[in-house]
């Protein structure tokens, strides 16, 4: 079923909108969340957070590309969910990946006093676009969606310490790109 139907469920509030997403989106969103959390019993309960989202925002709200949408509500949820597990001594498994991007991203603190959030957003964006497609793809894929190191590697056909190395490179480059306009760790 197409998105603009399935929100027009949702406008309606047909019960059948919730099943129609999890048909369309469900491995998804599961997959976002698994990335994050690796704990299959917490993604599925994100992911059922997200529908329960969903029903409670639309409408008013009508997501002109719904997926993204979706995957911005279970990613934050899943983010949550992380953080309470990681407080509760739970650790699942991201601590790798974001001290990955510690040594190129400032703290909150510091970008609240130096530039604001959107700026920095957008000085990202500007330097994601100046990458090729196949490097925006895996920075995304790796920093966004969560992606394992491991299987971005097999879907790239290189080794995995082939792909360690280019993503310390595309970071390298961030840094050096965020220092230029003046964002400082």
């Amino acid at each position: 079923m197409e998105d603009s139907r399935i929100i027009e469920l949702y406008w309606r509030r047909d019960e059948k909108a919730i099943a129609e997403t999890s048909q369309k989106f469900g491995s998804f969103c599961i997959r976002v969340a698994m990335n994050i959390l690796s704990v299959r019993e917490d993604a599925e309960e994100c992911v059922n957070d997200t529908y329960h989202r969903a029903w409670n925002a639309i409408p008013p709200e009508r997501p002109a590309a719904f997926r993204a949408w979706l995957g911005r509500i279970v990613r934050n949820l899943s983010l949550n969910r992380y953080q309470k597990n990681h407080a509760s001594k739970r650790f699942s498994g991201m601590d790798a990946m974001l001290s990955e991007l510690e040594d190129c991203i400032p703290s909150p603190q510091n970008v609240e006093t130096i530039i604001e959030t959107n700026e920095l957003s957008e000085l990202i964006s500007d330097w994601l676009m100046s990458l090729p497609k196949e490097d925006r793809v895996l920075f995304v894929k790796r920093y966004r969606s969560g992606e394992a190191l491991k299987t971005l590697a097999a879907e790239h056909g290189i080794s995995q310490n082939k792909l360690a190395q280019r993503m310390y490179r595309m970071r390298i480059s961030l840094k050096v790109s965020l220092e230029r306009e003046g964002v400082y760790l």
